[in-house]
Protein backbone atom coordinates (compact mmCIF):
# COMPACT_ATOMS: atom_id res chain seq x y z
CA UNK A 1 0.00 0.00 0.00
CA UNK A 2 2.87 2.40 0.79
CA UNK A 3 4.10 2.52 -2.80
CA UNK A 4 0.72 3.36 -4.30
CA UNK A 5 1.02 7.13 -3.75
CA UNK A 6 4.44 7.42 -5.47
CA UNK A 7 3.16 5.26 -8.32
CA UNK A 8 0.07 7.42 -8.74
CA UNK A 9 2.28 10.51 -8.62
CA UNK A 10 4.50 9.12 -11.36
CA UNK A 11 1.47 8.23 -13.47
CA UNK A 12 0.04 11.73 -13.04
CA UNK A 13 3.35 13.31 -14.04
CA UNK A 14 3.53 11.14 -17.14
CA UNK A 15 -0.06 12.00 -18.00
CA UNK A 16 0.71 15.73 -17.75
CA UNK A 17 3.75 15.32 -20.01
CA UNK A 18 1.86 13.26 -22.58
CA UNK A 19 -1.02 15.73 -22.78
CA UNK A 20 1.37 18.68 -22.87
CA UNK A 21 3.25 17.16 -25.80
CA UNK A 22 -0.01 16.49 -27.64
CA UNK A 23 -1.09 20.10 -27.11
CA UNK A 24 2.28 21.58 -28.08
CA UNK A 25 2.40 19.55 -31.30
CA UNK A 26 -1.13 20.67 -32.12
CA UNK A 27 -0.81 24.40 -31.44
CA UNK A 28 2.60 25.29 -30.01
CA UNK A 29 4.06 25.80 -26.56
CA UNK A 30 2.94 29.41 -26.13
CA UNK A 31 -0.70 28.49 -26.78
CA UNK A 32 -0.61 25.57 -24.33
CA UNK A 33 -1.74 26.69 -20.89
CA UNK A 34 -1.26 25.18 -17.48
CA UNK A 35 -5.00 25.59 -16.90
CA UNK A 36 -5.95 23.38 -19.84
CA UNK A 37 -3.53 20.68 -18.70
CA UNK A 38 -4.95 20.79 -15.18
CA UNK A 39 -8.43 20.37 -16.60
CA UNK A 40 -7.44 17.59 -18.99
CA UNK A 41 -5.61 15.58 -16.34
CA UNK A 42 -8.26 16.21 -13.71
CA UNK A 43 -6.01 17.60 -10.98
CA UNK A 44 -5.84 20.81 -8.97
CA UNK A 45 -3.44 23.65 -9.68
CA UNK A 46 -1.43 22.68 -6.61
CA UNK A 47 -1.31 19.15 -8.01
CA UNK A 48 0.31 20.48 -11.18
CA UNK A 49 2.82 22.60 -9.27
CA UNK A 50 3.73 19.58 -7.16
CA UNK A 51 5.25 18.09 -10.33
CA UNK A 52 6.41 21.24 -12.16
CA UNK A 53 7.10 24.59 -10.56
CA UNK A 54 6.38 26.48 -13.81
CA UNK A 55 6.09 26.11 -17.58
CA UNK A 56 9.87 26.30 -17.98
CA UNK A 57 10.31 23.23 -15.81
CA UNK A 58 7.52 21.53 -17.76
CA UNK A 59 9.30 22.32 -21.04
CA UNK A 60 12.57 20.89 -19.72
CA UNK A 61 10.86 17.70 -18.58
CA UNK A 62 9.16 17.38 -21.96
CA UNK A 63 12.46 17.68 -23.80
CA UNK A 64 14.23 15.19 -21.51
CA UNK A 65 11.36 12.75 -22.00
CA UNK A 66 11.57 13.24 -25.78
CA UNK A 67 15.36 12.68 -25.77
CA UNK A 68 15.08 9.44 -23.80
CA UNK A 69 12.22 8.11 -25.91
CA UNK A 70 14.04 8.96 -29.15
CA UNK A 71 17.24 7.30 -27.93
CA UNK A 72 15.40 4.16 -26.81
CA UNK A 73 13.57 3.91 -30.14
CA UNK A 74 16.75 4.12 -32.23
CA UNK A 75 18.65 1.82 -29.86
CA UNK A 76 15.96 -0.81 -30.27
CA UNK A 77 15.83 -0.49 -34.06
CA UNK A 78 19.59 -0.81 -34.45
CA UNK A 79 19.80 -3.65 -31.94
CA UNK A 80 17.22 -5.63 -33.88
CA UNK A 81 18.87 -4.79 -37.21
CA UNK A 82 22.36 -5.73 -36.00
CA UNK A 83 21.04 -9.04 -34.73
CA UNK A 84 19.78 -9.80 -38.24
CA UNK A 85 22.96 -8.79 -40.11
CA UNK A 86 26.52 -8.10 -38.96
CA UNK A 87 27.51 -6.03 -42.00
CA UNK A 88 27.16 -2.31 -41.14
CA UNK A 89 25.55 -1.41 -44.48
CA UNK A 90 22.97 -4.15 -44.38
CA UNK A 91 22.35 -3.47 -40.70
CA UNK A 92 21.51 0.16 -41.50
CA UNK A 93 19.31 -0.84 -44.44
CA UNK A 94 17.38 -3.19 -42.17
CA UNK A 95 17.03 -0.49 -39.49
CA UNK A 96 15.66 1.98 -42.05
CA UNK A 97 13.18 -0.63 -43.30
CA UNK A 98 12.03 -1.32 -39.74
CA UNK A 99 11.64 2.41 -39.12
CA UNK A 100 9.62 2.89 -42.30
CA UNK A 101 7.38 -0.04 -41.40
CA UNK A 102 6.82 1.40 -37.92
CA UNK A 103 5.80 4.76 -39.37
CA UNK A 104 3.55 3.07 -41.96
CA UNK A 105 1.59 1.40 -39.16
CA UNK A 106 0.45 4.73 -37.74
CA UNK A 107 -3.30 5.20 -38.37
CA UNK A 108 -2.80 8.80 -39.50
CA UNK A 109 0.00 11.23 -40.25
CA UNK A 110 2.57 11.50 -37.46
CA UNK A 111 1.61 14.43 -35.19
CA UNK A 112 5.05 15.99 -35.50
CA UNK A 113 8.35 16.39 -33.69
CA UNK A 114 8.69 18.06 -30.31
CA UNK A 115 12.25 19.16 -31.07
CA UNK A 116 11.10 20.94 -34.23
CA UNK A 117 8.20 22.58 -32.41
CA UNK A 118 10.54 23.88 -29.70
CA UNK A 119 12.99 25.07 -32.35
CA UNK A 120 10.31 27.12 -34.11
CA UNK A 121 9.54 28.89 -30.81
CA UNK A 122 13.03 28.95 -29.31
CA UNK A 123 12.58 32.54 -28.08
CA UNK A 124 10.20 31.14 -25.44
CA UNK A 125 12.86 28.98 -23.81
CA UNK A 126 15.97 29.53 -21.74
CA UNK A 127 19.47 28.54 -22.75
CA UNK A 128 19.33 25.16 -21.03
CA UNK A 129 16.25 24.06 -22.96
CA UNK A 130 17.65 25.35 -26.26
CA UNK A 131 20.83 23.38 -25.63
CA UNK A 132 18.82 20.25 -24.81
CA UNK A 133 17.00 20.70 -28.10
CA UNK A 134 20.27 21.06 -30.00
CA UNK A 135 21.46 17.90 -28.27
CA UNK A 136 18.52 16.01 -29.74
CA UNK A 137 19.61 17.05 -33.25
CA UNK A 138 23.25 16.22 -32.58
CA UNK A 139 22.29 12.79 -31.23
CA UNK A 140 20.92 11.85 -34.66
CA UNK A 141 23.99 13.28 -36.42
CA UNK A 142 26.43 11.46 -34.15
CA UNK A 143 24.59 8.16 -34.32
CA UNK A 144 24.31 8.07 -38.10
CA UNK A 145 27.76 9.55 -38.73
CA UNK A 146 29.29 6.66 -36.76
CA UNK A 147 27.21 4.25 -38.84
CA UNK A 148 28.19 5.81 -42.15
CA UNK A 149 31.87 5.93 -41.21
CA UNK A 150 31.77 2.19 -40.45
CA UNK A 151 29.92 1.53 -43.71
CA UNK A 152 32.43 3.58 -45.75
CA UNK A 153 35.27 1.51 -44.33
CA UNK A 154 33.63 -1.73 -45.43
CA UNK A 155 31.99 -0.42 -48.61
CA UNK A 156 33.85 2.55 -50.17
CA UNK A 157 31.22 4.94 -51.59
CA UNK A 158 30.74 5.36 -55.31
CA UNK A 159 31.15 9.15 -55.04
CA UNK A 160 33.04 11.50 -52.68
CA UNK A 161 31.14 11.54 -49.42
CA UNK A 162 30.44 14.21 -46.81
CA UNK A 163 29.57 11.88 -43.94
CA UNK A 164 28.19 14.63 -41.71
CA UNK A 165 25.93 15.99 -44.45
CA UNK A 166 24.67 12.49 -45.23
CA UNK A 167 23.96 11.97 -41.53
CA UNK A 168 22.04 15.24 -41.33
CA UNK A 169 20.11 14.32 -44.48
CA UNK A 170 18.05 11.71 -42.66
CA UNK A 171 17.05 14.11 -39.87
CA UNK A 172 16.13 16.78 -42.42
CA UNK A 173 14.21 14.27 -44.48
CA UNK A 174 12.21 13.05 -41.49
CA UNK A 175 11.35 16.57 -40.32
CA UNK A 176 10.34 17.64 -43.82
CA UNK A 177 8.24 14.52 -44.31
CA UNK A 178 6.47 15.16 -41.01
CA UNK A 179 5.52 18.66 -42.15
CA UNK A 180 4.42 17.53 -45.61
CA UNK A 181 2.49 14.56 -44.25
CA UNK A 182 0.67 16.75 -41.77
CA UNK A 183 -0.10 19.46 -44.31
CA UNK A 184 -1.44 16.97 -46.86
CA UNK A 185 -2.92 14.61 -44.26
CA UNK A 186 -1.03 11.78 -45.92
CA UNK A 187 0.49 9.25 -43.49
CA UNK A 188 2.36 7.49 -46.31
CA UNK A 189 4.77 10.35 -46.98
CA UNK A 190 7.13 9.72 -44.07
CA UNK A 191 7.61 5.96 -44.60
CA UNK A 192 8.00 6.47 -48.35
CA UNK A 193 10.67 9.13 -47.80
CA UNK A 194 12.58 6.87 -45.42
CA UNK A 195 12.49 4.07 -47.98
CA UNK A 196 13.70 6.48 -50.67
CA UNK A 197 16.61 7.47 -48.44
CA UNK A 198 17.31 3.76 -47.92
CA UNK A 199 17.53 3.30 -51.69
CA UNK A 200 19.89 6.28 -51.94
CA UNK A 201 22.18 4.78 -49.29
CA UNK A 202 22.18 1.36 -50.96
CA UNK A 203 23.12 2.88 -54.31
CA UNK A 204 25.74 5.17 -52.79
CA UNK A 205 27.61 2.23 -51.27
CA UNK A 206 27.00 -0.32 -54.01
CA UNK A 207 30.03 -1.73 -55.80
CA UNK A 208 31.23 0.05 -58.89
CA UNK A 209 30.72 -1.79 -62.12
CA UNK A 210 33.40 -2.00 -64.76
CA UNK A 211 33.06 0.12 -67.88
Amino acid sequence: MLDQAPRRGSETRERILALAEEAVLAKGFAATSIEELISAVGITKSGFFYHFKDKTELAKAMMLRYLERDRALLDDLFRRADELHEDPLHGLLIALKLFAEMMAQLPEAHPGCLAASFCYQDQLFNREIRELNARSMLAWRDRFRARFEAIAMAHPPREPLDVEALSDMLATLVEGALILGRALKDPTILPRQVLQFRTHVRLLFSERTAG
